[in-house]
């Protein structure tokens, strides 16, 4: 099996590729995303289901078609926040194929990957998800992806926190990196809370 694959061999690249991710309403946390290609194309979307989510434990990663790639959903009863990962729309009794647990590291959201379908593979994420400033390292502590702000070209203002970039490096799956990023949107979305804290300056590097 090809390295980086979990969830959809259709979403690996041969080259860098940068994701645009909006979340779709900003009145509640936990519920949707649409993701964009750099040209606009739309990638992956996520819906809520009403105002008043059913069971928010479970969210599902659908393509640009509405074809379900992914459903997370967290343990229960979970000491660690673990999440776990199913292929497509999960069904009674099937097995994840990845599970997402909190790592020793407090106040951040360092969080640790196991894979199940390849023995050993581990994934580690560091940073604030809240902060729009994550990566995911594989075992070896290479950046896989990065979660980051995103930044006006035309002003070189940074944009608000519910349109952010996911950079995905060669070979890796952009299905299960997003699959990550609405566990650690869920998590955040539990401890939530709102805060008056400045936007960031622009920096002339970004």
């Amino acid at each position: 099996m090809k390295a980086g694959l979990v969830v959809d061999g259709d979403y690996i690249y041969e080259e860098e590729k940068h994701l645009t991710v909006l979340k779709t309403s900003l009145f509640f946390a936990n519920d949707g995303f649409t993701v964009y290609d750099c040209k606009g194309q739309l990638v992956f979307r996520v819906d809520s289901y009403g105002p008043v989510p059913r069971d928010k434990a479970e969210v599902v990663l659908m393509d640009a078609h509405g074809r379900c790639l992914l459903t997370v959903r967290k343990k229960r009863p979970s000491l660690h926040h673990r999440w776990e990962g199913f292929l497509g729309e999960r069904s009674e009794g099937q097995k994840p194929v990845f599970s997402v647990k909190r790592s020793s590291i407090i106040g951040r959201c360092g969080m640790t990957v196991e894979v199940f379908n390849t023995p050993g593979e581990e994934y580690q994420i560091e940073g604030s998800f809240g902060q729009r400033s994550c990566t995911i390292f594989n075992a070896a502590k290479e950046s896989m992806a990065e979660i980051k702000r995103k930044v006006d070209a035309s002003t070189n203002v940074v944009l608000g926190k519910d349109v952010f970039l996911l950079s995905l490096k060669p070979g890796f799956d952009g299905a299960f990196a997003m699959g990550l990023v609405l566990v650690l949107d869920q998590i955040n979305g539990d401890e939530y809370v709102e805060t008056d804290e400045p936007e960031m300056s622009p920096t002339a590097e970004d």
